[in-house]
């Protein structure tokens, strides 16, 4: 998930440079989206491993 988020980041990146202004929007949206994802997936995980021990 970490590793999607970080290429739609690098795609919004490259698209900004580029000048394209609602690629680069919607790219690091979907970046932010993910990264959140992300953090609660591995805040769970975090979570559940440490009652399990």
């Amino acid at each position: 998930m970490l590793h999607w988020s970080l290429i739609f980041l690098i795609i919004a990146i490259i698209a900004a440079i580029f000048g394209f202004a609602g690629i680069a929007g919607a790219a690091a949206g979907i970046a932010k989206i993910l990264f959140v994802v992300f953090l609660v997936i591995w805040l769970i995980a975090f979570i559940a491993g440490r009652r399990a021990v």
